[in-house]
């Protein structure tokens, strides 16, 4: 924050979201879903602000007007607009119409920041109220201390494209809630949930990056025995052999850890085996060549910190050399080294909202450290295209990173983005193209990830595995740490 600034905010002067209608939606969301209903959208009478509210006019530095910016005053002032509207109502609108929104800050005309928050608990609006209020937090908080934060341009998705469906009532909405979730309960009885597949290919032509679509001889899947799945593949080029890493979770115990197989040249040389495990779970093994060594950063975010392994006896034998970031709850980190210096991207979850929709960066003069955080943090909010999908590459001059767009859901899509300014006091993008799942090409809900080496390109993306009814149900890692 500025330390410096005479911050104070405007209250609306009535009700601009129907609070009494959402209450019974609210209160039946949190007893199927076990969530409180006092969070970030519960009323605060003025005594609880601790900024001061509605000042008089020429009182301060600064007023953040939350209201529909219709209040008389003079002096600078900021509104909060979703969708193009001020106010809070918008913002319920669009959730209960299953869009993530368009948030900005905007001084009169003018943009000050603008971030789309994101959620990856889908339908439930409840949490996902939470989750995005929490993130508009985050956009004030960096537009008042001096971020100019952007959201890129977005092809629209199929379900965007498609006839918007009338928008539900909250009665209509509350029984769509009790119906959504006895149907996830069936689901979850007969099937694990979640359920990953890993896809693979021969890169006998153009690969994703350039193709902008799926191939037309679609993919392989690399086969499991329904009791795990396998997510993240990392493959790499090492000593003239391709080995493919991957999460390999294992639904009995609800844990994820690497796994590695081989491949020659006309696909996987066996099943994947365990090389690496700790006693908390890990997925998106983002290994790499360097120095005669190979490494690799693993996301364990429920450890808060990024941790750096180097292999030992490769594809095993993994110790930890050094912890790179600490005191983050960072997701899918992944480097790139441009102009002598490295650069590590990650979204991260401070103090709530979602895993997906905050990119932060860090620079340092060597892979291993010292990490300096990006003076912009969070230098993107938007939950289509922040969170990191594979290793970046630079092509023709450009970096090209794999995003995951998220609108519709965790991993829902595949996004490819143009990185246009990265330097110690900025950071753009633009998105280039979204790759969905779906149809014969690659069947499924969710396409998640995206890797290549040694002539073989692959992806990752939802399946359906049938449960064994005799079989004891462990709780499952978080869907985010996938």
């Amino acid at each position: 924050m500025n330390p410096g600034l005479d911050l104070s905010i405007s209250l609306p002067e009535t009700e601009l979201a129907d609070r009494s209608g959402l209450g019974p939606l609210f209160r039946v969301e949190g007893l199927l879903h076990n969530l409180r209903s006092d969070g970030l959208f519960a009323r605060a009478s003025r005594a609880e602000v601790p900024i001061p509210a509605n000042p008089l006019p020429g009182g301060s530095d600064l007023v953040l007007d939350l209201g529909d910016g219709r209040a008389s005053m003079s002096g600078r002032r900021w509104t909060l607009h979703v969708d193009g509207e001020a106010g809070e109502g918008a913002l319920v609108a669009a959730l209960l119409a299953g869009r993530m929104p368009l948030v900005e800050l905007k001084e009169g005309a003018a943009l000050i920041a603008a971030g789309r928050p994101g959620t990856e608990y889908g339908r439930i609006l409840l949490a996902t109220l939470d989750d995005v209020l929490s993130r508009v937090v985050t956009l004030i908080v960096a537009a008042v201390a001096g971020g100019r934060l952007r959201v890129p341009a977005l092809p629209p998705t199929e379900a965007e494209q498609a006839e918007p469906p009338p928008q539900a009532g909250i009665a209509q909405t509350v029984v769509k809630a009790g119906v959504s979730k006895a149907i996830e309960l069936v689901y979850r009885s007969c099937f694990h949930a979640p359920h990953w597949r890993v896809g693979w290919r021969r890169l006998d032509g153009p690969d994703l990056f350039s193709l902008k679509r799926h191939p037309d001889s679609g993919w392989i899947d690399l086969p499991d025995d329904g009791t795990r799945f396998y997510a993240d593949p990392f493959p790499i080029l090492h000593e003239g052999k391709l080995t493919l890493f991957l999460e390999d979770f294992v639904h009995a115990t609800g844990k994820g850890i690497i796994s590695a197989v081989e491949f020659g040249p006309d696909g996987p040389l066996g099943t994947p085996e365990p090389v690496f495990e700790q006693p908390g779970h890990l997925s998106y093994p983002f290994v790499f060549e360097r120095d005669g060594e190979v490494w690799m950063i693993p996301e364990s975010c429920s450890a808060g910190r990024v941790d750096l392994f180097r292999a030992t006896a490769f594809p095993g034998g993994w110790v930890k050399e050094a912890t790179l970031i600490e005191g983050v709850t960072a997701s899918d980190a992944t480097l790139i080294e441009r102009d002598g210096l490295w650069w590590l991207f990650a979204t991260v979850r401070d103090d709530g909202g979602s895993f997906s929709d905050a990119l932060h960066l860090w620079s340092a003069p060597d892979f291993r450290g010292p990490w300096t955080p990006h003076p912009r943090n969070p230098v993107l909010i938007d939950i289509a295209s922040a969170r990191p999908a594979g290793d970046m590459i630079i092509r023709d001059g450009q970096l090209l990173r794999p995003v995951q767009d998220c609108r519709q859901g965790y991993g829902k899509a595949l996004g490819i983005a143009r990185v246009t300014r990265l330097d110690g006091d900025g950071f753009a993008q633009e998105v280039e193209t979204i790759i969905e799942a779906g149809g014969p090409l690659w069947p499924g809900r969710r396409l998640h990830s995206l890797n290549s080496a040694g002539g073989f390109e692959f992806i990752d993306g939802s399946a359906m595995a049938r449960r064994n009814p005799l079989a004891r149900r462990k709780p499952a890692a978080a869907l985010a740490s996938s």
